[in-house]
């Protein structure tokens, strides 16, 4: 039986994009401030901090192309956030050349991690209601975000929503890019956000030699290969299968790993499969058809790689977006993966309550031993199934779940 080919026709390219670029303006206007922090107190340089943003731009860009081209998937890379956010902490008492030596520790721990195909089979063990429950709790702020930001600015929430129910009722496909368009011309006509003054730099990479001492490795390299992996793959990998993509962890890995050490003399701490922000090109709203989302994967690889070239200049514009838009944009360009998860989630009574168990725990968004919420709300779930059902049924995980009717 021969695979199924569908041709590109110019349209297939305009909704996968759209949700590429909100994906992006997601990832650097929500987070991104984290690596000016971390920089901070490091005390690096502009230059260096140019470096760092063009290496995890451009690193990321070329994995995420070359993994949704290769796959024919939308596998959407980014840079660890809960890894940046540990560095921000731990780059105050680490040279920084340590801790360049640690992020190529990390990644080749990554390298070796896919290559041994021990991560695959680990995702394969957790049950589907579960994995949809972690990825509902994992997501559930955002929804929540989309509303919260009425109490700072009523107005910009009040014209997207109204804007994104009356797209949605006339056009459901374009109703994503009819918001974005349409809170970019409202910032602009209120002055809210002043593009006038930016102004295009090109960044230059600059090298530094690593050095590895045992203490940045436990410091340092440990702790961000635990709080990626758990943070960022687990999450990344099951918003992948929620949505029906079956493509294995394993090159994931391999490939975001050697990426991550090609790129960390340049400063790049690690990057890895996405998470938040991929929900965003995986469901129904960047393109109802399934083959064809892929698209959004190459057009995130391309926005990155711009941005990378330009380096402060254009990470800078991202964060003077106002934060009320970027969180309402995203919190209503995730309602169908919310609403989605939680429906796969509570599908099957047996398995239910697990379910709901996972989504609370995820949800709670709970920080121990220096790891996340979807680490411990993963463990919630898993600890309840095993005590109630006694073993993981197989046929139904995460990785071998299909969703029907797309």
């Amino acid at each position: 039986m021969t695979k199924k080919t569908t041709s590109l026709q110019a349209r297939d390219f305009i909704t996968p994009s759209v949700a590429a670029l909100i994906s992006v303006i997601v990832n650097y206007g929500g987070t991104f401030i984290l690596v000016f922090q971390a920089a901070k107190v490091a005390g690096l340089t502009p230059e260096m901090t140019a470096s760092w943003i063009w290496s995890i731009s451009i690193g990321v860009g070329i994995t995420g192309i070359w993994l949704s081209y290769r796959y024919k998937e939308p596998i959407i890379t980014a840079w660890s956030t809960p890894g940046v956010a540990f560095l921000v902490t731990t780059l105050a008492t680490t040279p920084y050349s340590e801790a360049i030596g640690a992020y190529m520790i990390s990644a080749l721990a990554f390298i070796i991690l896919g290559l041994s195909g021990m991560f695959e089979r680990l995702v394969k063990l957790i049950p589907a209601g579960i994995a949809s429950g972690l990825l509902a709790g994992i997501l559930l702020q955002f929804g929540i975000s989309a509303f919260g930001g009425a109490e700072v600015d009523p107005m910009l929430v009040i014209i997207l929503f109204i804007s994104y129910v009356v797209l949605r009722r006339i056009t459901s496909r374009y109703a994503i890019v009819g918001i974005l368009i349409i809170g970019i011309l409202y910032l602009i006509m209120t002055g809210i956000t002043d593009f006038s003054t930016m102004r295009l730099a090109v960044a230059t990479p600059v090298f530094v030699f690593p050095e590895f001492t045992l203490q940045a490795i436990l410091g340092v390299a440990l702790p961000l290969f635990i709080i990626t992996l758990t943070g960022q793959y687990m999450p990344g990998m099951l918003v992948l299968r929620n949505d029906g993509f079956q493509t294995s962890a394993n090159p994931i890995l391999v490939i975001t790993g050697l990426g991550s050490l090609l790129a960390a003399p340049f400063g790049s701490h690690a990057f890895n499969i996405a998470a938040i922000t991929a929900a965003i090109c995986t469901g129904k709203d960047a393109h109802e058809d399934k083959s064809k989302r892929y698209i959004a994967g190459i057009a995130c690889g391309v926005f990155y790689i711009i941005v990378g070239i330009f380096g402060v200049t254009l990470a800078a514009l991202f964060l003077i977006l106002p934060a009320t838009f970027i969180a309402t944009l995203a919190g209503l360009a995730l309602l169908g993966t919310i609403g989605g998860s939680l429906a796969n989630a509570l599908s099957e009574p047996k398995g239910r309550e697990t379910a709901l168990i996972t989504f609370l725990a995820t949800a709670a968004n709970v920080t121990l031993l220096g790891i996340g919420g979807a680490f411990w709300g993963l463990v919630a779930g898993l600890i309840a199934h095993l005590v109630i059902y006694g073993n993981f049924r197989k046929k139904k995980s995460a990785l071998l779940v299909n969703i029907r009717g797309e």
